[in-house]
């Protein structure tokens, strides 16, 4: 957190918290497992959080360019792949969704979806954030192996026109409502998230409520932060978290991180079979749900190829749609689980 300066506002109050717990005979355990009890058990601090992050979102390359929103779904394809492996590793069906979830590259995701199961998945439930945010960290490092390892270089090369619709205050205002709604249809489970990050966008869009906005965006998601960061470290005690099941999530993230890049590129070099206009696949890649950094790291990516080739705003787009789908993922991947138990 400190040292590489990656994801420092949950990894460092997560690692100080660890050291807390595991003082022998330490009088912060009992405090923490007060806040977790309010805060992460019943999946508060998540929600909370995302409305922080919906006021952060701004869907306008989205709406101009609606077709991105497909790669947001395409880049989910590593949550179904990890849950699939983890029961084949041994672990229960709830354990394996929530093992699944951190292909969600969504933090508050892995912990609505890890704590949603209650004690049946409260062991691994400090492997599954460690993991989720760890690898969000890691974008940088595990995309741009993957992509080069799937794509050629004339693919890279590929330009792509940007020509932004207009979009009217109408259509930014509606769509976090429509978006709630259709949610709603699709995955109800989803709901709770969907409907906090929404209602945050709602309070950025709507021209009236700008000082909640900034309030969501700044005081609100910050202090969330670091009550979050710090409160997760309670299930981080040694005798529970050093294990070789801690492990195996470990190497299970990195499976659906890089399988969710996989999935994303794939998809687009699917598209441009068929479509003459064609799309850059590592586009697709920013589909994920770690905003904005993967979209930076696509861009850059692009820049390192071709210095004239900017494809930050249609991976800005692709990206913000991956904030939309891993929710909805996650909604999906609880009913699925209920389904089958």
């Amino acid at each position: 957190a400190i040292k590489k300066d990656m994801e420092p506002a949950l990894l460092l109050p997560m690692g100080f918290g660890a050291i807390l717990v595991n003082i022998p005979v330490s009088g912060a355990v009992e405090t923490l497992e007060t806040l977790y009890n309010a805060g992460i058990a019943n999946e508060l601090f998540p929600l909370i959080l995302f409305i922080g992050i919906g006021a952060m979102i701004d869907f306008g390359p989205l709406l101009s360019n609606p077709k991105m929103m497909l790669f947001g779904a395409a880049a989910q394809f590593g949550i179904f792949i990890t849950f699939s492996l983890a029961r084949l590793f041994g672990f229960s069906l709830e354990e394996a969704a929530a093992t699944g979830i951190i292909g969600a590259a969504d933090g508050p995701t892995a912990i609505f979806v890890a704590n949603h199961f209650g004690e049946a998945t409260r062991g691994i439930s400090s492997a599954i954030i460690v993991a989720a945010y760890s690898y969000m960290a890691l974008v940088p490092i595990v995309q741009p192996a993957v992509i080069r390892c799937i794509t050629t270089r004339k693919e890279r090369l590929i330009r792509m026109e940007y020509k932004p619709a207009a979009v009217s205050k109408a259509t930014r205002i509606c769509f976090p409502i429509i978006i709630t709604l259709l949610a709603g249809l699709v995955a109800p489970k989803s709901v709770a998230l969907v409907g906090f990050l929404m209602f945050g966008n709602l309070l950025r869009e709507c021209g009236v409520l700008n000082s909640l906005s900034e309030s969501a965006q700044k005081e609100l998601a910050n202090i969330v932060t670091i009550l979050l960061g710090i409160t997760v470290a309670f299930t981080m005690q040694g005798e529970a978290f050093l294990s070789v099941n801690t492990l195996l999530i470990m190497g299970l993230g990195l499976i659906a991180f890089v399988f969710d890049t996989f999935g994303g590129v794939m998809f687009a070099k699917l598209i441009n079979l068929f479509s003459k206009k064609k799309i850059n696949p590592m586009v697709g890649a920013a589909g994920i749900s770690a905003f904005p950094m993967s979209s930076r790291v696509i861009h850059k990516m692009g820049l390192k190829e071709d210095p004239s080739n900017f494809l930050l705003m249609h991976a800005a787009a692709a990206n913000v749609s991956g904030q939309i789908a891993s929710v909805i993922a996650g909604g999906l991947i609880i009913t699925i689980v209920e389904g089958m138990l």
